[in-house]
């Protein structure tokens, strides 16, 4: 059986029900709806980064800028991350800003997807003590808040920071679309 990977609409935000993630030709009117919405009011896409070696947290003697050093992407994730930039480009879609946390997880999904981003360290994990949470969650909710309408970006980052920003639980590479107020409009993942 395929596995099939949805958005859903979780806000006052009309999008029709749930909507695939990956376009079939039975979901690109509901793919269209979500391009739409994002084009119309903007708002940041929170993505955790696509899926991962197994584990947990990061292996004894991580080092930032060492992806060696880090659980990184697995072949499915880099070819889910792939979807998602082929999706962007099908719908003609291109974000205003692409945001990473320093992580390669992150920074691969970005870079796969997306092609060009930036690092912006109010998206690193806070995951076992590291990072300072409240600084970070700050930091993000300034940026929200002074988006003008119509903005969009995507920030790629970890299940810690999405889950304080809108109290939800991201499953790896799925997406989060809030608001200027960080409120969830609607959530989805990567197809694999």
């Amino acid at each position: 059986m395929q596995r099939r990977e949805w958005i859903q609409c979780v806000g006052a935000a009309s999008l029709g029900g749930l909507l695939a993630w990956r376009a079939e030709a039975s979901t690109e009117t509901a793919h269209a709806e979500l391009a739409k919405l994002w084009r119309r009011d903007g708002g940041a896409l929170l993505v955790r980064h696509a899926v991962t070696e197994s584990g947990l947290g990061d292996p004894p003697g991580f080092a930032l800028g060492q992806c060696s050093t880090q659980r990184n992407l697995s072949d499915a994730g880099r070819q889910a991350s792939r979807a998602m930039g082929a999706w962007m480009k099908a719908q003609q879609f291109k974000p205003d800003a692409v945001l990473s946390s320093q992580w390669c997880r992150c920074q691969d999904t970005a870079r796969l997807a997306f092609g060009a981003f930036e690092d912006w360290t109010a998206l690193n994990s806070t995951f076992d003590g590291q990072g300072d949470p409240t600084a970070q969650q700050k930091a993000l909710r300034a940026r929200l808040q002074a988006m003008p309408k119509g903005r969009s970006e995507v920030w790629v980052t970890h299940q810690v920071i999405m889950t304080a920003l809108t109290g939800a639980y991201p499953e790896m590479g799925e997406g989060f679309l809030v608001d200027r107020q960080g409120r969830l409009l609607a959530r989805g993942r990567m197809a694999v």
